[in-house]
């Protein structure tokens, strides 16, 4: 059986045991590559390829697992909370300016990187005032959605960091180019927010919070403007830790391990409320981590057998050449409807490797196609995803069914993917 065909074949299984739920990605990630391995008969020496994947993964997962407890910190602490009070406060009864605001909340709130916490603060904060003023919670819960999605591009937030490892970047390679489009994509989302508003206001009308009868509303959006304590730091050193991130001065992988230590000393001077602060984001963390880890695994396997070059080799023998130079649009245009075929892990662990393979083949820089599928796939689309688990999230806290959801924000969450698109083809990101 030639190696190509073994490829696919570890690929589709790897597919078929995680999107099935038969086996953890943990545990895909670690057997299934071995065991193709030794039919393979490299045997012991698959031990000097799994190695080379980790250390080439090692840094991703230091970056990943401690921007979680960064943020986690920062939340614990409040960071956000002014804002939401500030832009409620502003909102009052107009159910346009309160859509408006749940989408800069949520593109402010979703900087730590964690879907499951954005939708659990976003939601809960904002559902009580949909509530009382009448709105539709399918609103709240699309809006959240796609600023969620577009915000999920950050390097922290999963999917650039899974392509970070597949394709050997660094931070600097993947999201400084992306950051304009992603600019565009936050832009959408508040249009989209204004349009739905007005739709929302239209129905319902302007609520006046001066009528006896509205007390009850005025006190749900009357929210206290207290700073808590340490915003002001907490706030410079996210500031400077985002600024030096895009900068590329340090590795990020270190800048978030400095930033936290310095969090976390300033925040907790006690020992033992240093200790309890981690804990609290120990699982999340952990989690992560191991998956990055048992990725890099997965990896060095399928490239120290030369499984992935007979891959790529294969796929490009059927690819019109002529088609060749539009590849990455292609994707990038695809990218958010594969998010409900394939999971983020599938995707980038599995499904990229052969793409960014077949595009080298072709003549087309691999980093290209890395760009073009965090467009859209496990950011934009992870949030109407049901491959995503945090979507549940989502969905329970707000009462919305997952077809209603998906009726009501697919193509608006598409609609964030074409629009950043355009975007980096002007700007010459993905190339045309």
């Amino acid at each position: 059986m030639g190696v190509a065909v073994l490829g696919f074949l570890m690929i589709g299984l790897f597919l078929f045991f995680v999107m099935t739920n038969r086996l953890s990605v943990l545990i895909a990630f670690t057997l299934i590559p071995i065991i193709f391995g030794i039919f393979l008969g490299y045997g012991f020496g698959l031990g000097d390829m799994m190695l080379e994947g980790v250390i080439k993964v090692a840094p991703t997962a230091l970056m990943i697992g401690f921007s979680i407890l960064y943020f986690g910190l920062m939340i614990d602490r409040g960071l956000f909370d002014p804002l939401i009070s500030k832009l409620l406060h502003i909102a009052k009864g107009d159910p346009l300016k309160i859509v408006v605001a749940t989408a800069l909340i949520t593109l402010f709130v979703a900087l730590d990187g964690d879907g499951s916490a954005t939708f659990m603060i976003t939601i809960t904060a904002l559902l009580p005032v949909y509530k009382r003023l009448g709105m539709r919670p399918v609103v709240l819960a699309g809006v959240v959605a796609l600023g969620a999605g577009v915000m999920n591009i950050i390097p922290w937030g999963g999917p650039l960091a899974r392509a970070m490892v597949t394709l050997d970047a660094e931070t600097s390679n993947l999201f400084n180019p992306l950051i304009i489009p992603m600019l565009a994509g936050m832009v959408w989302v508040v249009f989209v927010a204004y349009i739905l508003g007005k739709k929302e206001r239209a129905r319902l009308g302007v609520i006046d919070l001066n009528k006896e009868a509205n007390k009850e509303i005025a006190v749900t959006l009357e929210m206290s403007s207290r700073l808590p304590t340490m915003f002001w730091f907490n706030l410079i050193l996210t500031v400077l830790l985002i600024g030096t991130l895009i900068a590329d001065i340090i590795p990020a992988s270190i800048l978030f391990m400095i930033a936290f230590a310095i969090a976390l000393v300033v925040n907790h001077r006690n020992v033992e409320e240093q200790q309890k602060q981690i804990g609290s984001h120990a699982k999340s963390m952990v989690m992560v981590v191991t998956t990055i880890f048992a990725a890099g695994i997965f990896t060095g396997i399928l490239s120290g057998t030369g499984m992935i070059g007979a891959m790529a080799t294969s796929f490009v023998s059927v690819i019109p050449d002529e088609l060749g130079s539009f590849l990455p649009v292609i994707i990038a245009i695809i990218s958010m409807p594969l998010s409900l075929v394939f999971s983020p892990d599938a995707y980038y662990y599995g499904v990229l490797p052969i793409l960014s393979e077949s595009a080298a083949n072709l003549g087309v820089n691999p980093m290209d196609i890395g760009l073009a599928s965090l467009l859209g796939n496990g950011t934009t689309g992870f949030s109407v995803s049901p491959l995503n688990p945090s979507v549940f999230v989502l969905l329970g806290l707000s009462g919305v069914s997952l077809g209603e959801h998906q009726k009501h924000t697919f193509f608006w969450a598409w609609g964030s993917t074409i629009v950043m698109t355009i975007v980096a083809v002007l700007i010459g990101v993905v190339p045309l």
